[in-house]
């Protein structure tokens, strides 16, 4: 089956406890698609990554969605949706490659073995822009437009941690150890503003038709 996030259920005996997590910003505003993840402290709590495949689409001259969160040792496929060739690449510490010229077609899928961020961009239309983030949890998932995220994990200790391309606040800082043994409701509020938003552009005129 294939998804754009996760939200895992464990497998073994101990009791799933709902998790309420709100990111807001330092002016007190909810933060979209921040990618909200509990790494448990106990290795039984954590788990092989699913043999699904997550999706990284090419549409309208847009990478969708912009951020994808996947579990470390997950699988993407980067298809075009579009009627024009793409050209996609990451220059990532986490994961470099390049996915030469294509269209109309499903690029074979990506292997991606280390956590961090991955930075994609398309060498035919410099506007697009997109992140895969990588975690080393199977418990993730991105925050609602009201800054919230909802999370079923396992009785136990676990980091809270949070991430979004446009937080300049210290990733450790704004971690948060926690021992979740039933219903929790948890805040990060950031300190420092948001960066820049650079997932769209007005001008979109690459200049490149012969690739349309």
């Amino acid at each position: 089956m294939l998804r754009f996030l996760v939200l895992l259920l464990p497998s073994f005996g101990l009791m799933a406890q709902p998790v309420s997590v709100t990111v807001t910003s330092n002016k007190d505003n909810p933060v979209f698609q921040a990618v909200v993840y509990l790494v448990p402290h106990s290795q039984e709590a954590n788990q092989a990554p699913p043999n699904d495949v997550s999706v990284m689409d090419q549409i309208d001259r847009q990478f969708v969605p912009h951020i994808l969160p996947i579990q470390k040792g997950s699988k993407v496929i980067f298809p075009n949706s579009d009627s024009i060739k793409h050209h996609v690449y990451s220059f990532s510490p986490t994961k470099r490659f390049e996915l030469k010229l294509y269209q109309n077609s499903k690029a074979e899928s990506l292997l991606f073995e280390k956590d961090g961020e991955v930075e994609l961009g398309c060498n035919v239309h410099d506007w697009m822009l997109a992140y895969i983030w990588v975690v080393d949890t199977p418990y993730f998932v991105k925050t609602t437009e009201t800054g919230q995220a909802l999370l079923d994990v396992p009785e136990g200790k676990y980091t809270l941690r949070v991430w979004h391309p446009r937080i300049q606040d210290d990733l450790d800082t704004l971690a948060q150890e926690i021992n979740v043994l039933g219903s929790t409701d948890l805040n990060v509020n950031l300190t420092k503003d948001l960066l820049e938003d650079l997932s769209l552009f007005e001008d979109q005129t690459d200049g490149f038709s012969d690739y349309d």
